[in-house]
This record gives C-alpha cells, structure tokens and sequence, in this order.
C-alpha cells in the first residue's frame, strides 16, 4: 500500500508562512540550501520537519506559490493536510491568534475525534484532528 511521505505548502510569502507553521505546531523549518548554487528567488523552498523520524507523521516543504491565491469558499484543488493535535480548542484558538481563519468549526467526527479546518495566512486549508473515540 502506498502511503503519503511529503507533502507542500504554497504561499506568497514562504517565510512568513513557516514562521507561522512554527509557531503554531513547533515545527523545524529551514531553507533548503545547495552549497555554491544561488538560487532565484521563485525556486527557493523551505524543509519541514514535523517531528522525529521513528514517530508517526510525514515531513514536508514550503514553496512560493506559482498562481493566484485561492478566494474564500472556494473548493481546493489540492490535497488537504490534517494535524493531529491534543487540544483541538486551543490548537484553532492559538491558529487565529497567529492570524489563520476557522474555515469549517469545531465537528465530531463519530467515533474517531474532533475536527476543524483553517485557512493559513495565504488562505490554504488545512485539518487539525483532535483524538476522541467518543466523539460524536
């Protein structure tokens, strides 16, 4: 069975959005840097580092956004990532606080846990899944 092992965020400003990211869920994120290669502006890209390599969890980069940024509702045309959180009130209260926007509230999702999308700061979607087989 193949499993997802990256994925991206695209963003108009990729160091404002891994601030953001790192802040919000404590990742490590830094330049990805060719030694002796300059790279142009529009080909730089960001590593994120998600957690440790022997836990659950993909890893994943952060590029400058290559067209327009999506209007609000609008349906994405991408694949949404979701984050497991221990606190799905505070993890969608600390996202806005660092400037995100509560797409779709807090939901039960029977018998697996809680659910809530965001928009980011350059309006990409994305899950945040708190634990709760009692959910409901």
């Amino acid at each position: 069975m193949n499993r997802p092992i990256h994925f991206e965020i695209q963003a108009a400003d990729p160091e404002k959005a891994a601030k953001f990211y790192c802040e919000l869920f404590g990742w490590e994120i830094k330049e990805w840097v060719m030694p002796g290669v300059e790279m142009k502006k529009e080909n730089r890209y960001w590593l994120v580092t998600t957690g440790a390599d022997d836990k659950p969890g993909i890893n994943g980069g952060i590029l400058f956004r290559s067209g327009e940024t999506p209007k609000p509702g609008q349906t994405p045309n991408a694949y949404v990532c979701t984050m497991g959180v221990a606190s799905l009130d505070e993890s969608v209260a600390k996202a806005v606080k660092l400037g995100a926007t509560v797409a779709l509230p807090k939901m039960p999702v029977m018998g697996i846990g809680w659910l809530a999308y965001c928009l980011d700061l350059d309006g990409n979607l994305f899950g945040l899944m708190q634990e709760d087989k009692n959910a409901k």
